[in-house]
């Protein structure tokens, strides 16, 4: 099965119990301006064969970064631009699973010692040297892709450890 960024989102939401104005106002700090009814449209399923846009709206990859840049803010507060460096954080265009991964951890401020509780409580078990592989920028040598396997257990063990 595999996994879409709009169910990833659903998963996360779900996983750090988002409420729907949070969400709004996620998106708003990444620089997506979406109606709370927007929200809930990119918050279902989509049908694979359906692609019915008054009732779902697809996330990609740029509204799924933008979102997850929001998360980051919405956790941590505004950071001030360095002299010389841009305003807004430039997208990437990484493996969606990495992004989820390095995007979460910068968010919630974890280790990677924490991530890999957060796996292991989903049953995953990964070395240092795994996670710390997914988190490399894409080009390093040593840069892992992030299954789907990991990222949904990822979100279920997030799910674990804070919605009991």
């Amino acid at each position: 099965m595999n996994i879409d960024n709009n169910d990833i989102l659903i998963r996360l939401r779900y996983a750090l119990d988002i409420k729907n104005t949070e969400m709004v106002e996620i998106f708003k700090l990444g620089g997506v301006d979406l109606s709370k009814e927007e929200v809930m449209k990119v918050l279902t399923k989509s049908e694979d064969d359906l692609a019915v846009t008054e009732t779902h709206i697809a996330c990609d990859d740029e509204m799924f970064e933008s979102f997850l840049n929001g998360f980051i803010t919405y956790k941590r507060g505004k950071q001030e631009p360095k002299p010389g460096q841009p305003e807004r954080p430039a997208l990437t265009h990484e493996h969606v699973n990495n992004l989820l991964l390095k995007k979460v951890k910068i968010a919630l401020s974890l280790t990677s010692e924490d991530m890999i509780e957060i796996l292991d409580d989903a049953g995953v078990t990964v070395t240092k040297g795994e996670i710390g592989a997914i988190l490399r920028r894409e080009g390093h040598k040593n840069y892992q892709i992030c299954g789907d396997r990991y990222a949904r257990n990822f979100l279920k063990g997030l799910t674990i450890r804070y919605r009991g």
